[in-house]
């Protein structure tokens, strides 16, 4: 771990933005185990499996429908409130399932946590790219995709655990995000419109800033997209080959949680040495050579450590998209630039079932990991190129 990563461990901001980071892993996949509890719950309502199976992905929809209000609200409003109101309406909405009575309603929370969702990444970027400039922002952004991969694997296995006693205990585990109420409201203030992080002059942004945030966040619409592959299709790839889905999905999605938030932690030193299009290469290549691995079905071990290359390659590339878009947008525009960046990561994971099942249907899982291998690939030896052609015009220079 870098002196970087170690001083920001001890940075109250720091930490605040990291609490707020790991809420936002919650929002879909704390609840997975409690949804056949809630089938047989609500058997008598019409169409109960397909209701109940969108209670995962409604906070998606809810992201990506008002991420742009998100980000005008953090522009317009303040950092500060709107990251507080997020948290307020993530404990509202989330804790809802426990007690409403009505499938419909819980719709509607669920729904009405996306919202909140929307609010806190967005301000939650913002406030990164306020609040600290170089080597720490990197090391930051690093620390939060580690942050929401083990909040992922506590939270998700706390789920678990809750769901054998009750598929309502689940909604119970949102309320842990008072912790994080109380640490925003103590240790996040609101950042002065004239300067930047750590008392650096206000950033003018690139003159093509929209242009450019947005093909960032195209392609991470893309990677997650194809990482969202992971977790609603892992558990019938492993069903086909004859094993068991609920041991090997688990033993899965934990490993790569596990992996990606270590691979994580690393970010800022090896942002240090290599340049964006560096690390991309190496990142995508981890994730094509993940779905390769996954494309042979093999041994169960063998599906395992294609699982944790994914996860590794993930988490690599993942926080240079938060640091690319802080450093294109004005200071004044992070909030738009965090919500455009915010709504891409949520329409890759909704629309990915969309296109990865009729893939699976038409060519198997051997055919559509193949070809998610060979797209990733694609992206990075485009990485790799643009890496070498920089280097030879800094040499020339």
């Amino acid at each position: 771990m870098t002196s970087n990563n170690q001083s920001l461990w001890r940075h109250p901001q720091a930490i605040a933005l990291l609490m707020a980071a790991s809420l936002t892993v919650m929002a879909n996949a704390t609840i997975s185990p409690a949804l056949a509890g809630l089938e047989q719950e609500f058997a008598e309502v019409p169409d109960a499996g397909f209701l109940v199976r969108l209670l995962v992905t409604a906070p998606s929809l809810g992201v990506m429908l008002t991420a742009p209000l998100a980000g005008w609200l953090t522009d317009r409003s303040g950092r500060r409130r709107v990251l507080l109101a997020g948290i307020w309406l993530f404990l509202l909405c989330g804790t809802a399932g426990y007690y409403l009575p009505d499938l419909y309603l819980m719709l509607i929370s669920r729904f009405g946590l996306g919202i909140a969702v929307g609010l806190i990444m967005t301000a939650q970027t913002a406030l990164i790219g306020d609040y600290f400039t170089g080597a720490s922002r990197q090391a930051l952004t690093g620390l939060q995709i580690s942050a929401r991969n083990f909040g992922g694997l506590v939270f998700i296995g706390t789920a678990g655990l809750a769901a054998t006693l009750s598929p309502r205990l689940p909604f119970l585990i949102y309320g842990l995000a008072v912790l994080c109420l109380y640490t925003v409201w103590r240790h996040a203030p609101e950042p002065r419109r004239s300067t930047g992080g750590a008392g650096q002059a206000e950033a003018p942004g690139h003159p093509a800033w929209p242009l450019l945030v947005i093909a960032v966040s195209a392609l991470q619409m893309l990677t997650n997209g194809l990482f969202f592959m992971m977790p609603t299709q892992l558990p019938f790839f492993f069903a086909a080959q004859g094993l068991d889905s609920a041991l090997m999905t688990g033993a899965g999605l934990g490993l790569l949680s596990l992996c990606g938030g270590i691979a994580a932690l690393f970010y800022g030193r090896l942002k240090a040495r290599l340049p964006h299009a560096a690390i991309f290469a190496l990142g995508y290549g981890a994730l094509a050579l993940g779905f390769a691995v996954l494309a042979q079905q093999g041994s169960a071990a063998l599906s395992l450590a294609g699982a944790m290359v994914v996860g590794i390659g993930y988490a690599t590339v993942s926080p240079g998209f938060v640091a690319i878009t802080l450093a294109l947008a004005p200071s004044g525009r992070r909030g738009t630039a965090g919500a455009i960046l915010t709504a891409s990561v949520f329409c890759g994971q909704f629309l990915s079932p969309f296109a990865s099942t009729p893939a699976i249907t038409q060519w198997g899982y051997v055919g559509a990991f193949g070809a998610a291998a060979a797209l990733l690939a694609l992206v990075a030896a485009t990485a790799a190129a643009a890496t070498v052609l920089a280097g030879r015009h800094r040499a020339r220079a």
